[in-house]
């Protein structure tokens, strides 16, 4: 029987992308190819005019982790009033299930004319573990605002953290990936806020042919990598877009401290 995991699907997702999108375990290198672009500072940038948010549109991912099927992850975006909401669940199946079960919610709000994040709140249930996460992001004070319970013990905490005047979140950093042109060696750095603020360098490399679940697809591949706060140095997520002007994200990969986390594309869902 294969050790208990330690792991938080939840966090895979927070880093990419998150960046999904947590706890990794090795640095990846930069290129030095020449053709790669100067890295810019780190900004968010508003999606272009015209530019079609994928609403009502479910992706329904596989998670595997040491040839086992682990959970399956769910991640959807609906228009709500004058914002846009992003959705996430995980859940753990099979033998994981059975060591350390977990199921995960994440709702996040973001201001759609400027891919700016505006609130996150999470339910997680990771183990023994049961939480309620609520972080705002208040711009005119420049903070984040975390109030989070711990449903075992029933304590709370409170903080604040200095942030810059736009970020996104742990999972609509996908989609804001996504909207991005994605032109062969772009670099994009950006901040993702959760409960620490870390910022991100998103590679865009090479084109790749791919085969998931969902069927084949010619993709882009992006790598990001933490370059800031408790994550730098500790790793990198891929993840394949389709090469088309909707970025669907198809497969998503980490190589942690413990093993490899492989999300793959099963099917895509209109509601």
């Amino acid at each position: 029987m294969p050790a208990k995991p330690t792991f938080r699907i939840s966090r895979f997702a927070a880093l990419v992308l998150a960046l999904s999108l947590v706890a990794i375990s090795r640095a990846q290198k930069p290129t030095t190819q020449p053709s790669v672009t100067a890295a810019p500072e780190a900004q968010i940038i508003p999606p272009p005019a015209g530019y079609r948010f994928p609403d009502g549109q479910v992706h329904v991912f596989s998670v595997e982790w040491h040839l086992f099927t682990a959970g399956t992850a769910v991640v959807r975006m609906d228009p709500a009033g004058a914002q846009q909401r992003v959705t996430a669940t995980a859940d753990s199946q099979g033998v994981v299930n059975t060591l350390f079960k977990v199921h995960d919610h994440f709702e996040a709000l973001f201001d759609p004319k400027t891919f700016c994040s505006l609130h996150v709140t999470k339910h997680t249930e990771e183990g023994p573990r049961k939480k309620d996460t609520d972080v705002q992001f208040d711009y005119a004070r420049k903070k984040s605002v975390l109030n989070e319970k711990n449903l075992k013990t029933n304590e709370t905490s409170h903080e604040e953290t200095d942030i810059p005047g736009c970020l996104t979140d742990v999972v609509t950093g996908f989609y804001y990936v996504a909207s991005l042109p994605l032109q062969s060696g772009s670099i994009y750095n950006f901040t993702i806020g959760d409960r620490k603020i870390t910022q991100v360098r998103a590679t865009v490399q090479n084109r790749e042919q791919i085969k998931v679940p969902a069927g084949s697809f010619h993709t882009v591949k992006v790598q990001a990598e933490a370059v800031s706060g408790t994550l730098k140095g500790k790793g990198a997520v891929t993840v394949w877009y389709t090469d088309d002007q909707n970025h669907t994200p198809v497969q998503m990969r980490s190589k942690l401290g413990w093993g490899t986390l492989l999300f793959r594309l099963q099917r895509l869902e209109a509601r």
